[in-house]
């Protein structure tokens, strides 16, 4: 059931004879393409199998709509849709519908970024400041008064880096994820812009934790300040139009809105307010940690251009040293990937990985044990704050993506349809080894 104001009670079923045709053409392509060739197909049973759990996962946890999309180096070897754009048209999703990205903004920053390294324009390791002279004004929070509860700042005693900016270990965080930034949010009453000058103070000094946060915004304002463009145009030109990757960027055309998926906010009790439909307002100023839209035909392309080692065909991106760069861990003894939550209505707890030890690369997060059912140790992944994943696995040669668009990140169904996903993809499209 539907009210006026978009609330839906209940589980939004998909149509039963829901199964694009685009995605079915392709995979029995795929299929003619590989089989027998390729160890990660296994037929179309296999793509049957992952639909089947898509729909059924996404029917049982009443999450409005799904995408999944699962590739090779060289080939997209699955592909499906499911669910509704919003909760009043009926219009179906495809496998090129339109999802806010989030985060996933970050890897795609975190490749402009690197691309300027090669160049020789920037270096990992020398202070950031250089370049951007605010972040030689930094400030932490050195804890709060007794009596007043007033934050007390002192001076950072070492310079961020861009190899701190980009594992997440610069002191940057976000007030959803991090008690301190959340107290001094709440006491002095302010927001906390991913750029700003004076920046937004620390919570530990450069190279002491990982926290996540607004690190890879400020990689972002390097990638401005050196190449002399806003990051809109750098990435059309460098990395998303060579990619081929015609449908990402910070700015929704009008003339696909219609393809854009309908964010939602999870309720109590398992029902789901839809947010307003408005075309999306084109934005000031692009930062580089969140901000794109994109489809899973898009994401999956970066993908296999990091499981070819910097290249997609003969399009090169980066350097095969600067992939295997970005694969290791760049954090040595510290831990990556889990949060608390100060802010539960944007997102859950996050430990995508429970019991384990994950590590950070230049841009992705590392596991260092494999899934269970899923992916291998050492793979690369990361997510967008609406619940949009990717994961690279570049043991087995695989890579995927599965999008959703509702908060909170990483609630419960959010997770379990991850979940299902992968463990799906590696039973009935990824070999048996």
């Amino acid at each position: 059931m539907q009210f006026p104001d978009g609330t839906i009670v209940g589980n939004p079923m998909p149509p039963d004879n829901f199964a694009s045709s685009f995605t079915r053409r392709h995979i029995l392509r795929a299929a003619a393409a590989l089989a027998g060739t390729s160890p990660l197909y296994s037929g179309q049973g296999g793509a049957q199998a992952v639909d089947e759990t898509l729909r059924a996962g996404m029917v049982r946890r009443g999450i409005p709509s799904v995408v999944g999309m699962v590739a090779t180096g060289n080939e997209v070897v699955y592909s499906g849709a499911f669910g509704t754009r919003d909760s009043g048209s009926g219009t179906p999703v495809s496998v090129n519908s339109l999802f806010s990205i989030a985060s996933m903004t970050k890897a795609i920053t975190t490749t402009a970024a690197l691309q300027l390294v090669e160049r020789g324009k920037l270096t990992l390791d020398e202070p950031a400041a250089r370049h951007l002279p605010e972040l030689g004004r930094l400030q932490i929070i050195d804890g709060f008064d007794a009596s007043t509860g007033e934050p007390r700042l002192r001076p950072v005693s070492k310079p961020v880096t861009l190899r701190h900016l980009l594992t997440h270990t610069s002191g940057f965080a976000y007030d959803t994820w991090n008690e301190t930034l959340f107290r001094y949010v709440q006491k002095t009453g302010t927001t906390i812009p991913p750029i700003t000058d004076p920046p937004s103070p620390l919570v530990f000094e450069p190279g002491a934790a990982w926290q996540y946060g607004t690190s890879v915004d400020w990689a972002g304002r390097l990638v401005e300040v050196i190449s002399g463009k806003s990051l809109e145009p750098y990435f059309q030109e460098n990395i998303l139009q060579p990619l081929g990757m015609n449908d990402t960027s910070f700015i929704l055309p009008a003339e696909k809105f219609d393809r854009l998926v309908s964010g939602y906010q999870h309720q109590p009790g398992g029902m789901w307010r839809q947010n307003p439909r408005v075309q999306p307002a084109t934005p000031v100023r692009p930062t580089g940690g969140g901000g794109l839209y994109s489809t899973a035909p898009d994401y999956i392309r970066f993908a296999q251009m990091i499981l070819g080692k910097g290249r997609l065909g003969s399009v090169p991106i980066l350097k095969p040293d600067t992939v295997a760069q970005m694969s290791r861990n760049q954090i040595g003894s510290l831990n990556a990937g889990r949060l608390r939550t100060f802010r539960p209505e944007r997102s859950a707890a996050v430990d995508l990985h429970s019991g384990a030890q994950d590590k950070w690369g230049l841009g992705f997060l590392i596991n260092t044990v494999a899934y269970k059912g899923g992916r291998s140790a050492g793979s690369l992944a990361w997510a967008g704050l609406n619940n949009t994943f990717y994961w690279i696995d570049p043991h087995r040669g695989l890579a995927a993506v599965i999008m959703m668009q509702f908060l909170p990140f990483v609630d419960e169904a959010a997770v379990g349809m991850l979940g299902d996903f992968e463990r799906s993809v590696y039973a009935n499209v990824a070999a048996r080894r």
